[in-house]
């Protein structure tokens, strides 16, 4: 029987009702039914998918106060509104009805061949004219399915079924890619424009929000709601609600990007762009994504992806991704050259690929200028920022700033970072999650670290970073010995989950994997199923998820900066370097701007100190170091210029920015001594900030 014969009979019982009601004189409900529950639709549409989900979602707190349930941080809900509007086809919501939002794209033509995008994206695809069924309600016969990275997997009920599933929190990145959007054998609905995308992601989010209201009876009465403060966050995770949180991930924000190094964005285009995007909603952001830009370089993608993008990155920049090997335990993946697959050479104007040293690579391009200008101003805004796809140089100056300031809104939220960063994040009180990986691999690495998450306190997440072209987790090949079994309890411990229904089509997680947003819960369970106890220690810390991550929101909105005792001070050095064309005196590494500095005469042994005038009570000292930095150096104290105590001893600097957390101490004098130079100049610094 389909499950479209179904919905027919369910629709003649009300019917009957009414006449029944129109003979006695009374409403088909009588005085014995109440009001549909909130969490169900009171008005929904004529038509539309099943949730498949029984029971009333968890509300309420833990013991604790902590709210509990699951978060993904990472996700694609308006990919249809991005790339010119014609490469992620259907729509997450329709005014028509869902055979109106779950239609193909019109490129695709009648039988597939023509969906070139598509076809060479598919994960399990034949070649670049590999069919398949345009017609996706109600047989869905071909998409949405794990492997079909341009069909909408977000269809506005099936979110509904992860949320009946336990999900409390989504963080919705507004998603484009302009390199992709201007392909001549693109037949574009909308601008390419990366803010422009943004805003119209944005108005499509909030006019979803709406959408589900009027489906529950009125503004503010649905279960989709966007949150603009952790505090609100926080309250529609204890009503048992879904807390949408709007973000950024976009390769040129502010239109930062650049052409052969030349940056097509000012100081004031990020200040402006940073005021919008805070007034438009958005919470979290990306500084860079796939291409390097003016902002920062990226993390590489490896293998025969990497081909592709790195061919992107010419048609961006006017330049191949410029690598080097890398010289400490930090890296990117590893970039192939050779030659460029034919049909993305057609699009370019060379055929080959640059010839790479041997790996492990790091791209060349860190954090710029206008980067840690941008960061800044994030900071100042109380904005999250995404550490994720950031070249590793670029990650560790961001750490670098975050952590002399002492900001704690870091996140990593699909697996896109070196490991090496992950207790630095932890430290400062961010939020990690793992991608959507399938359950076994999710389970193996969520289990590996679960002892660093518990030293720290944190709950853990998951990044589907559906609708976004990395592919879902597919049918487990053992599932025909051990599958995962119908129906099953909610992750939250309310309810029961059954097979998925929408139109014709009968969703399994053995068979189909997570084709749609709705299998999360199915995903989630299957952890239990394949991973005995280390799967179910996995998802009680996925459980703790959603208060880990609001914790991290409400420490970056409270941040203050801290008041840097070296204003208004005295800053003497043993030595100058001497130039007839600029000044380096000591006095420049405290004036608060990074383009001057102190530099020292050649040689080790050079001290620099700063004189408060008065004692005062120094917690912390950053040092923000030129290209000539010390490799061992002492940092000490003192009352009376006199006597001096060493309360920092460094012998392996790296350069950058060096900060230090020292027992509180009075102290009126601060100096660095070096002990060894680095190269063979003498040593120099920007800045030096010390706070109490």
């Amino acid at each position: 029987m389909t499950s479209r014969t179904r919905r027919r009979r369910r629709w003649v019982a009300p019917f009957v009702l009414l006449v029944l009601a129109a003979l006695v004189g009374t409403t088909a409900g009588g005085a014995t039914a109440g009001p549909a529950p909130w969490y169900e639709q009171s008005d929904p549409q004529a038509v539309d998918s099943e949730v498949n989900v029984t029971g009333a979602p968890f509300t309420g707190t833990g013991p604790k106060g902590e709210v509990r349930g699951l978060i993904d941080a990472h996700t694609h809900l308006m990919s249809n509104e991005g790339f010119g509007g014609d490469i992620v086809c259907g729509k997450t919501f329709s005014e028509l009805g869902i055979e109106d939002a779950l239609q193909d794209c019109h490129s695709h033509g009648s039988d597939g061949r023509t969906a070139l995008i598509e076809n060479l994206t598919h994960l399990e695809g034949k070649g670049p004219l590999d069919p398949h069924d345009t017609t996706l309600y109600p047989s869905f016969t071909d998409a949405p399915k794990w492997s079909s990275l341009t069909h909408q997997q977000m269809y506005y009920r099936w979110i509904e079924r992860a949320w009946r599933g336990g999900q409390r929190i989504m963080v919705a990145d507004t998603v484009n890619n302009s390199v992709l959007c201007s392909l001549p054998t693109q037949v574009n609905t909308s601008s390419c424009n990366d803010m422009d995308v943004v805003r119209r992601q944005v108005k499509e989010t909030k006019e979803l929000e709406a959408f589900i209201d009027a489906r529950h009876g009125g503004p503010g009465k649905g279960w989709f709601r966007i949150a603009y403060t952790p505090q609100e966050a926080r309250t529609y995770v204890e009503q048992g609600k879904m807390a949408v949180i709007l973000g950024m991930e976009v390769s040129a924000p502010f239109g930062c990007g650049m052409t052969l190094g030349v940056s097509h964005c000012t100081k004031a285009q990020i200040d402006a762009g940073l005021d919008e995007v805070k007034e438009l909603g958005i919470r979290s952001m990306y500084l860079c994504h796939k291409f390097d830009n003016a902002l920062c370089g990226v993390r590489f993608d490896s293998g025969t992806q990497g081909i592709v993008v790195n061919a992107g990155n010419f048609l961006s920049t006017g330049q191949f991704w410029q690598v080097e090997q890398c010289r400490t335990q930090l890296h990117d993946n590893t970039v192939e050259g050779g030659v460029i697959p034919p049909k993305v050479a057609q699009l370019m104007p060379v055929q080959v690929l640059p010839i790479y040293p041997e790996g492990p690579h790091c791209n060349t391009r860190g954090l710029t200028s206008l980067g840690e200008y941008a960061l800044r101003g994030m900071m100042d805004r109380g904005l999250i920022v995404e550490l994720d796809h950031q070249s590793v140089k670029a990650a560790k100056r961001t750490m670098e700033v975050l952590e002399s300031e002492g900001y704690p809104g870091v996140v990593s939220s699909h697996s896109w970072m070196d490991k090496h960063f992950t207790e630095r994040i932890y430290r400062l009180g961010g939020f990690i999650t793992q991608y959507g990986h399938g359950a076994r691999e999710f389970v193996e690495e969520g289990h590996a670290e679960h002892p660093t998450r518990e030293k720290y306190d944190v709950g853990y997440g998951y990044g589907m970073d559906m609708n976004g072209f990395g592919g879902t987790p597919p049918p487990r090949d053992d599932a025909g010995t051990t599958p995962l079994k119908y129906p099953f309890a909610t992750v939250t411990g309310k309810g029961s989950v059954d097979r998925q229904v929408t139109g014709e089509r009968v969703w399994d997680y053995n068979t189909d994997g997570v084709a749609h947003y709705g299998m999360i819960p199915d995903w989630i369970q299957d952890m239990r199923t394949v991973g005995g106890s280390e799967g179910e220690q996995v998802v009680q810390d996925l459980l703790r998820g959603p208060e880990s991550y609001l914790r991290t929101w409400a420490s970056t909105t409270g941040w203050q900066e801290g008041a840097d005792l070296t204003k208004g001070a005295v800053a003497t050095a043993s030595s100058t370097e001497w130039s007839l064309w600029d000044s380096y005196r000591a006095g420049r590494a405290i004036d608060d701007d990074r383009s001057t500095r102190w530099a020292s005469r050649w040689g080790d042994l050079a001290r620099w100190q700063v004189d408060f005038g008065t004692p005062r009570l120094v917690r912390s000292v950053t040092l923000d170091w030129e290209a000539a930095f010390a490799r061992r150096y002492r940092l000490q104290t003192s009352l009376d210029g006199t006597s001096w105590t060493t309360v920092e001893t460094v012998t392996d600097s790296d350069g950058g920015l060096d900060h230090h957390t020292v027992p509180a101490t009075s102290a009126r004098y601060v100096r660095v001594v070096t002990d060894e130079r680095a190269t063979r100049y003498g040593v120099s610094l920007h800045e030096v900030k010390i706070t109490s």
